[in-house]
């Protein structure tokens, strides 16, 4: 990373942990979150007492300091959440990072949990809205049906198809790829089950052009991860996975998964945002790239990603992904795996740079992780620092 970001290289993932995925778990959010931190914090060799710092999503129904209480923390000099669903991911990273690298904390935890399928279900779509600024913005899409995240990211799938003369076949690619790396995961909750485009192209339809397998799972799980001092981090268990780069972005007219005002809806201009200063950060491309954790929570714009980040042209990322150019969500990703709104890829992608992932890629040393995308979002750079 440049000299003048402060940031990179400073800071590390030094823990990971996670509760099973499932579709009922029988626990509380807060046992969830509990579990993923004590297991994250194990995972690294240190104590509850270690923690001075703690992130998480707004969205989570665990406050950080009732989960500082619960697993038995001692004083917190750092809390912070961050915004935008899936979209925050791997800012919550980011922050831990920056309060490291500022010295505002030593051991900072980033975490997340839900009952995502026996609780709320993020599927199901807009219930009811608390009046805010945001569901305002909401009041021009909801009364023409689009009224589930599958129904605002179905207008841009439609546009992309007529924009590059593809089929529904092109978002196959991505769904399959997922599944065969999540069928040979024991940890995913469709070990032993890939798919084929026959099988995608059959799924019953959501809304068109998706079907079933271009919709993410939901999930009851908690993920956790341990962020401190690169320095700290070379005498304790693992391997760092040093946090080269890291940054948010928001497109111009960004709304929250409904930017259909922008100019062309094959994009995604949040995404640029956060590639451009990825690379410029890391001083990275591309082609240094070992593996990509991209966000799929629908299968169009993790092509679109793909597009936005420079691995090919636009129009271009199906054949990328059927070409198998570039290792993909070597979990399953969420559309295999599990729906942890992106913290599992991280994890994945910490795995891969300790050789220790499942779908484990030969060398791996720099992996590229994205958090959700339609909405204001985040990316991260993980190297082995080497």
């Amino acid at each position: 990373m440049s000299a003048g970001d402060g940031l990179g290289g400073r800071a590390a993932i030094v823990g990971i942990g996670a509760t099973e995925f499932s579709k009922d778990s029988g626990r509380s959010e807060l046992r969830l979150a509990v579990e993923a931190v004590r297991a994250a914090l194990d995972d690294a060799g240190l104590a509850p007492g270690d923690v001075d710092g703690m992130v998480t999503f707004t969205m989570d129904t665990s406050p950080e300091i009732t989960v500082a209480q619960a697993c038995g923390t001692g004083e917190l000099s750092f809390f912070s959440r961050i915004h935008y669903g899936g979209g925050a991911a791997c800012a919550t990273v980011q922050q831990a990072a920056l309060a490291v690298a500022a010295g505002v904390a030593e051991v900072v935890v980033c975490y997340r949990a839900f009952n995502e399928r026996s609780g709320r279900r993020f599927g199901s779509g807009v219930q009811r809205r608390e009046p805010s600024a945001e569901g305002a913005a909401l009041g021009w899409v909801l009364p023409f049906g689009l009224l589930t995240p599958a129904s605002w990211v179905a207008m841009a799938a439609q546009r992309y198809l007529h924009a590059y003369g593809l089929t529904p076949e092109a978002f196959g690619q991505v769904a399959v790829a997922g599944r065969r790396y999540a069928a040979a995961n024991p940890a995913a909750y469709f070990h032993g089950r890939p798919i084929t485009l026959a099988d995608h192209a059959a799924s019953r339809p959501i809304v068109e052009p998706l079907r079933l397998l271009d919709c993410c799972q939901e999930t009851d799980g908690g993920q956790a991860l341990v962020v401190t001092s690169v320095e700290r981090a070379r005498d304790l268990r693992h391997p760092p996975a040093v946090v080269t780069a890291a940054a948010q972005g928001a497109g111009r007219a960004q709304e929250q998964m409904t930017s259909f005002y922008r100019d062309d809806l094959t994009g995604l201009p949040e995404s640029a945002v956060v590639a451009r200063r990825l690379w410029r950060t890391s001083g990275l491309g591309p082609a240094d790239v070992d593996v990509a954790i991209l966000y799929d929570h629908f299968t169009p714009f993790v092509l679109t990603q793909l597009e936005e980040f420079g691995f090919c042209g636009r129009g271009e990322a199906a054949d990328f992904v059927a070409a198998g150019r570039l290792p993909l969500n070597t979990h399953g990703g969420q559309l295999g795996e599990a729906y942890l709104h992106g913290m599992n890829g991280i994890a994945e992608a910490v795995r891969q740079l300790r050789g220790t992932a499942v779908n484990q890629v030969p060398g791996a040393a720099r992996t590229l992780v994205t958090a959700g995308t339609g909405v204001p979002t985040s990316g991260l750079i993980l190297t082995t620092g080497a």
